[in-house]
């Protein structure tokens, strides 16, 4: 975790109406494209799981549990400037 920068998590009920599968978001600048200024003042980078959408799709505790862990290692690799495709290349889609 030393190496995220400026990031904070929150779980939140459900996502947006238009994306009501979501499973979890990134909201930020991805390290790859800041530059030296970019932190004075900035607010930090947002991981937002959202619990409806993850409880829904997994049938026991264990399942939820892993689900959880590769929403939250797919949502970091975007922190990192990793993309989407890259991401399910590597099976972390």
């Amino acid at each position: 975790m030393r190496m995220l920068d400026n990031v904070v998590f929150l779980v939140e009920d459900e996502p947006p109406p238009e994306d009501p599968e979501l499973l979890g978001v990134y909201d930020g600048v991805p390290l790859t494209e800041r530059g030296d200024l970019w932190a004075a003042g900035a607010l930090p980078d947002r991981i937002v799981l959202f619990r409806g959408p993850l409880a829904r799709m997994c049938h026991d505790i264990e399942e939820l549990t892993d689900e959880i862990a590769v929403t939250v290692v797919h949502e970091i690799a975007h922190h990192f400037g990793i993309e989407e495709e890259a991401l399910h290349d590597l099976g972390w889609g």
